[in-house]
C-alpha cells in the first residue's frame, strides 16, 4: 500500500496544476492533471482495496474509511456495476432509472465540509430532491409581533423571506472509473466515488460561492445579490474597499458596516470570516496579523476581533473577502436528474469510461451587506509601536455631498472608508478635508484624476469616487459609491 504522506503530497502537486490550467484556459493540461488525478485516486483505493479485500471485520473497513453500506446503497452499486460491465454501457445506464441514494450525497457533503473550511463557515444545506425552498433574509428582529395581525404587519412578515429556485443551476461531476475497479464490489466502489464527488463538488462549490455571477451558478460573495441581473454578466461586483492594516480603529470601521442590515437595522457578530488567496495570505495578512516578542517567539492571528481565515485559490490577487459566513446561503441536492450517466464528452484511457452526475442548487448572500469586498494592495505589515517621532496622521476630518445636502451613509468617521449617497443632481461638489492640514488630497471618479475643487458630473447609475489622503509615507484611500438617478 502506498504511502498516504507521498499521495497527499502528489495531490497537491497534481491540484496546484489543474488549477494553473483553469486560469490559463489550457484545456490540453488540464485534462492530463485531471487525468494524472484520477489515475493517483484509483490507484490508492485499489491498494488498500486489496490488502483488505479478505477481511470482513466491519470494523476495519470502516476505520479504513469504507462505509458499511445500507441495503439501498448496495443495490444501487450493485446494479450500476452490472450496468457497467455490459457492452452497450450507454444503453444500459440510460435505462437505468435508480439515482443515486440520498445517504450516499449525504456523505459526500460530510466529506467536504469537513475537509473545506469554506463550506463548513457557510449556511450549506443538503435539500434531497426539492426543486425550491424558502430562506429567511432577516435577522430575526421581524419575526414576531405583540399586536394585532394587521395587513401592513403581515406584508412585512413576507417581505422577510426569499424563495431560492434549485432546479434552474447545476453542478456537474464527472467520474472516471477504470474497468477493473469494477471487480472490487459495492464498498470499494462507493469510496471511490464518494472520494471524487467530495473534490469535484467541493471546488465547483468553492468557485461559485466565491466568484459566481449568479448566471447559471450561484450568486458569489464578491457581488450584490440585490442589484440587477444582466443576462451576461450577473450580478454587479460590490465596490472595493481598500483596506490598508488590522488596527482596531481601521478593522472596526469595516466590522461596524458589516453590522448595519440594508433595512438600517443593526446586528450583533460574534465572528467575521476573512478569505484570502494562499499567495497573498502568506504575502499580506500573515506579515499584517502576526506579532514577534521580545523572547524571539511569534504571536499568530492578532486581529481586534474574531477571525476566521480562510484560505482560497478563487480570491482575485490583492482582494479579501470579508463577511458574515452564515449570511451566505447554499443548498444542493440530486434532484430528479441525480443519475449516474455515461458521458463521451471525455475518455483518457482506453481502460477508463468516463460517468457523469449532476446535483442541483442554488446559493447567494441573503444581503448585499453581509459581505465586503478589500482592496489589500496596500495592506501594510504589523510593527511594534515605538514613537520616535509625532504620529502621522493621513485620514480625513470629514465628507460631505453637496455641503451636506445629499446625505452620506453610515455618518461620516475617520475610521470607516466606505460611504454610500443617492443624488437626482446632474454634478454635485465633493468636500474632503483632512486632520492634517499639510496631507494632500487627491481624487478619482469612475477611475479618471479629479480636482475636488470642482463639482464632479455624475452617470447614471453607480459613480465610485476614491479619495486618497497622503502624508510623508503614510496613505489612506476613502471610497464613496454615489448612485445617480434621473
Amino acid at each position: 500500500m502506498k504511502n498516504l504522506d507521498l499521495i497527499q503530497q502528489k495531490k497537491a502537486e497534481i491540484m496546484v496544476k489543474m488549477n494553473q490550467a483553469i486560469k490559463d484556459g489550457n484545456e490540453e493540461d488540464f485534462s492530463q492533471a485531471f487525468t494524472d488525478y484520477t489515475d493517483m485516486l484509483q490507484e490508492a483505493v485499489m491498494s488498500e482495496a486489496k490488502g483488505l479485500v479478505q477481511s470482513s471485520d466491519n470494523t476495519i473497513l470502516a476505520g479504513r474509511g469504507v462505509r458499511v453500506l445500507t441495503s439501498q446503497e448496495t443495490n444501487f452499486y450493485e446494479k450500476l456495476i452490472t450496468g457497467m460491465k455490459t457492452g452497450n454501457i450507454q444503453q444500459s445506464l440510460t435505462e437505468f432509472d435508480v439515482v443515486l441514494p440520498k445517504t450516499v450525497i449525504d456523505s459526500v457533503f460530510e466529506d467536504i465540509t469537513e475537509a473545506h473550511p469554506l463550506l463548513d463557515a457557510i449556511n450549506f444545506m443538503p435539500t434531497g430532491p426539492l426543486v425550491e425552498i424558502l430562506v429567511s433574509v432577516q435577522d430575526g428582529r421581524h419575526l414576531a409581533t405583540w399586536d394585532t395581525l394587521t395587513a401592513a404587519i403581515a406584508t412585512e412578515l413576507t417581505a422577510g423571506f426569499s424563495k431560492i429556485d434549485l432546479s434552474q443551476k447545476k453542478l456537474s461531476a464527472f467520474i472516471p472509473i477504470g474497468k477493473a475497479m469494477l471487480d472490487l464490489g459495492p464498498a470499494w466502489l462507493d469510496r471511490y466515488i464518494r472520494t471524487i464527488l467530495s473534490e469535484a463538488i467541493a471546488n465547483g462549490l468553492e468557485k461559485g460561492i466565491i466568484n459566481g455571477t449568479g448566471v447559471n451558478q450561484p450568486c458569489g460573495m464578491r457581488r450584490d445579490p440585490n442589484s440587477a441581473l444582466h443576462p451576461t454578466n450577473g450580478y454587479e461586483l460590490l465596490v472595493a474597499v481598500p483596506f490598508s492594516s488590522f488596527t482596531p480603529e481601521n478593522y472596526g470601521g469595516i466590522l461596524a458596516s458589516l453590522a448595519v442590515a440594508p433595512t438600517g437595522l443593526y446586528r450583533t457578530i460574534s465572528e467575521v470570516l476573512l478569505i484570502v488567496n494562499p499567495v497573498d495570505y502568506f504575502t499580506k495578512v500573515m506579515p499584517a496579523s502576526v506579532f514577534q516578542r521580545q523572547d524571539g517567539s511569534y504571536v499568530t492571528n492578532i486581529f481586534p476581533f474574531p477571525t476566521r481565515v480562510i484560505q482560497s485559490v478563487w480570491v482575485p490577487a490583492n482582494e479579501a473577502i470579508i463577511g458574515l459566513g452564515k449570511r451566505y446561503f447554499m443548498a444542493l441536492g440530486t434532484g430528479k436528474g441525480g443519475k449516474i450517466e455515461y458521458s463521451d464528452e471525455y475518455r483518457f484511457l482506453e481502460d477508463e469510461r468516463v460517468y457523469l452526475t449532476k446535483l442541483y442548487g442554488n446559493g447567494k448572500p441573503l444581503d448585499s451587506t453581509s459581505f465586503k469586498r478589500l482592496n489589500i494592495t496596500n495592506l501594510k505589515p504589523v510593527y511594534p509601536i515605538m514613537r520616535t517621532k509625532p504620529f502621522v496622521d493621513a485620514t480625513l476630518a470629514g465628507l460631505k455631498v453637496a455641503n451636506g445636502a445629499v446625505e452620506i451613509s453610515p455618518a461620516f468617521n475617520s475610521a470607516i472608508h466606505y460611504y454610500t449617497a443617492e443624488t437626482g443632481n446632474a454634478t454635485d461638489l465633493v468636500t474632503a478635508t483632512v486632520k492634517d492640514g499639510e496631507a494632500t488630497i487627491t481624487a478619482t471618479l469612475n477611475g479618471t484624476a479629479e480636482d475636488l475643487a470642482n463639482a464632479l458630473t455624475w452617470v447614471e447609475g453607480q459613480n465610485v469616487v476614491v479619495i486618497t489622503v497622503t502624508k510623508d509615507t503614510e496613505m489612506e484611500a476613502y471610497v464613496l459609491a454615489v448612485t445617480h438617478t434621473a
